[in-house]
């Protein structure tokens, strides 16, 4: 009996996980620390633009970001009214070894993109649950409209196709 009671409240307190990204919807706010040393929130830090985030979860994760990162910029990247930010995502213990983390991604990655970079700590399954993430070695990407409403979603490594997917999508939310 003592037991039935000692597990009451716990079951009490489990919280709903939080509902999947739906496209069409704004995106929660996601709060983390630039590499140039600045708190933002997004999507608010990017409105206005039309905002790509490219989320990774791992350290492997970091090379399909990458890859998706570069080609977008390779498009976008001198255009005013877009912007990117690659948000790597740590959890876990990772806060013990913040200062580390940050001084190594700040010596990796060129000043120009400091600004562009969003590292959040803290509990990661919640976003995890939000983008349906089955490989966490893989890059999850959004694609956000001036308002910070999601347009179009993907999780994977660099894929052309999906890629050219996520060029068209970023045109129509340019066009005129």
């Amino acid at each position: 009996m003592l037991s039935l009671l000692l597990s009451l409240p716990v079951a009490a307190l489990a919280a709903e996980p939080p509902p999947r990204l739906v496209t069409g919807e704004v995106m929660p706010s996601l709060e983390g620390d630039l590499l140039s040393g600045r708190e933002a929130v997004l999507p608010a830090a990017a409105r206005g633009k039309v905002t790509l985030l490219a989320l990774g979860f791992t350290y492997g994760s970091r090379f399909p970001v990458e890859a998706w990162c570069e080609h977008f910029r390779s498009l976008y990247g001198a255009r005013t009214d877009v912007t990117l930010y690659e948000v790597p995502m740590l959890g876990g213990g990772a806060r013990m070894a913040r200062w580390f983390i940050d001084s190594g991604m700040r010596r990796n990655t060129p000043k120009a993109l400091h600004d562009n970079v969003l590292t959040v700590y803290g509990s990661t399954g919640p976003w995890k649950v939000r983008l349906g993430v089955t490989d966490g070695d893989a890059a999850y990407l959004l694609l956000l409209d001036r308002d910070g409403r999601v347009t179009w979603q993907h999780g994977g490594v660099f894929d052309q196709a999906r890629f050219d997917e996520l060029r068209r999508a970023a045109d129509a939310l340019l066009a005129p």
